[in-house]
């Protein structure tokens, strides 16, 4: 078959897994969807974001938890076009997933110089529960992995033609905006490639000192908000760095040595934490995680495969060893880019995290398609017709049932299975109160399910301007933002014995007071009740 046409084929492949049912499954917006797109309407509608800012650069404070303002922009457009809606919040994210698609291609082509290889790279990188799962939700660390892979295609287009390291090191920056691991990732990223090539990019000094000269000043947004104390509230959150526990160990080991200075140096609390450190990086790449039960976050797994296929496993190994056996020149870029990419994560106390690293897509997509497509060279020429097709056959329904399965689960059992944990049931909550609000003096909003008042401002399209004039809302002592009411509606129940009227209450199941009356509840799609709306 014409390679032109597979490689359309593919990409239709990729084009379908990506954008059906995009506005159905996930089930609903998570709170972290919610934010993006609220954030996205407000700028596309008045230049401001939801806390009154006129086009932020640097970051969008949102809950307080700062986002980087890549993805926000990117659904700006979205939205403006397609009109608010699940579907195109998700936008960028699918065209992000098909892209990469698009450029691993490319990058296998510039690489290798291989189109069978390229294609075959491509088909996989479609396929991947890994990418899948990402690009169909508003992930900016999906966005931030097209601009990373878009970066490094174009760095190797550089050696060759020195102009394009320029538009390399924008990609770079792109995704340092997009998403806060590839704060470090593209810097380090960028940093290593240049050392590694250096000589060659050296014969394009000119390029090279342009490139320094605007992506300073590309940059120059960040650094105010990169010094200040909010730009480490996120890394504080989640940092191993914080454990206190690792301190009072040392210490403890010491005290216990006699307070020596050789326990003080074997026993000093920066082992510690480097050993801690190691750990948390070493499990992003261990087998349970990668083969058999991805994320323990329902929301960035389906929880009963890997983020790759088993089917992966083989490939992946014979992939690996016959790269260094070959002394592919792709190979030394490839354990660059898996290598460094885990690093952020690694400082974080909740590993592995295939959100975190997402930027190491399509690295095992590559190694697999090497593996495979070296395996079908070699047996091709060493075996007979008979038996090569009937080994590739058992080959193809092995990668069949695995995909299968994935999408079985994906589509059948996982929205119903995990609807909780993407928020199901505030936007039925939200148009049930809305519908009936101007029936009643008060309304409580239950906060105990996380932050309502995003969908209300969501679903209900409120103009920004509108929205601050209505909204109380107030900082917490870690800095996080909480809105405790929008006009009339209270979130939080705390001051529900002092409501006076006819008051709306929306609570959670067992925590109806008995002097309010059940009007309907919400259930998810498993059946649970989220919410009880009761009257009094």
């Amino acid at each position: 078959m014409n390679k032109k046409i597979l490689l359309i084929l593919i990409l239709l492949l990729s084009f379908v897994l990506r954008f059906y049912k995009l506005g159905e499954n996930p089930p609903s917006l998570s709170w972290d969807e919610a934010s993006l797109g609220y954030n996205a309407y407000s700028i596309s509608t008045s230049g401001q974001d939801e806390h009154g800012e006129l086009f932020p650069l640097a970051r969008f404070i949102a809950f307080g938890d700062y986002k980087p303002p890549g993805y926000i922009y990117a659904d700006s457009i979205s939205v403006k076009i397609f009109n608010l809606s699940e579907w195109s919040i998700r936008l960028p994210s699918a065209i992000a997933g098909l892209l990469m698609v698009v450029f691993t291609y490319l990058l296998v082509l510039e690489l290798f110089q291989s189109k069978n290889l390229s294609l075959l790279s491509a088909f996989i990188m479609a396929i991947s529960p890994w990418s899948l799962q990402f690009s169909r939700a508003a992930y900016e660390s999906n966005l931030a992995a097209l601009f990373n892979l878009i970066a490094i295609y174009l760095f190797f287009l550089s050696l060759r033609r020195g102009s394009l390291y320029l538009l390399s090191t924008i990609f770079f920056i792109f995704s340092f905006y997009t998403f806060n691991a590839n704060r470090i990732i593209a810097p380090l990223m960028l940093f290593s490639l240049s050392i590694v090539y250096i000589k060659t990019l050296f014969k394009n000094k000119l390029w090279l000192i342009v490139s320094i000269i605007i992506s300073s000043l590309l940059l120059l947004p960040s650094f105010s908000y990169l010094k200040s104390k909010e730009s480490k509230l996120r890394f504080q959150e989640v940092s191993i760095f914080n454990n206190l526990n690792v301190i009072e160990t040392a210490n403890d080991w010491i005290a216990k040595d006699g307070n020596t200075s050789f326990s003080k140096i074997i026993h000093n609390r920066r082992i510690l934490y480097l050993f801690d450190f190691l750990k948390h990086y070493s499990d992003n790449f261990s087998g349970r995680f990668l083969f058999t039960h991805g994320d323990v976050n329902p929301r960035l797994s389906i929880q009963e495969m890997g983020e790759l296929y088993i089917w992966d496993l083989p490939f992946l190994v014979i992939g690996l060893y016959l790269l260094y056996k070959h002394k592919e020149k792709g190979l030394l870029p490839i354990m660059i880019w898996m290598l460094i990419v885990p690093i952020p994560a690694g400082t974080a106390r909740e590993t592995p995290h295939a959100l975190r690293i997402l930027s190491i897509l399509p690295t095992y997509q590559m190694i697999i398609a090497y593996g495979l497509y070296r395996i079908i060279l070699f047996l091709r020429q060493k075996s007979n017709a008979k038996f090569f097709y009937s080994l590739l056959l058992v080959t193809c329904l092995a990668l069949v049932l695995n995909f299968y399965y994935y999408l079985h689960n994906y589509y059948v059992h996982y929205p119903v299975s995990w609807s909780g944990e993407w928020q199901y049931g505030y936007k039925e909550m939200v148009s049930y109160v809305s519908d009936v609000e101007g029936n009643y003096d008060s309304i409580f909003i239950t906060d105990s399910l996380g932050r309502p008042y995003i969908y209300f401002a969501l679903y209900n399209k409120y103009p920004v301007n509108k929205f601050l004039q209505e909204r109380k809302a107030s900082r917490d002592w870690f800095g996080f933002w909480n809105v405790s009411s929008l006009g009339k509606i209270q979130f939080g129940l705390d001051d529900l014995s002092n409501a006076e009227g006819r008051v709306l209450l929306v609570t959670t199941p067992g925590n109806l007071p008995g002097s309010y009356h059940l009007l309907t509840n919400i259930k998810n799609l498993s059946g649970d009740e989220v919410f009880l709306i009761a009257e009094r």
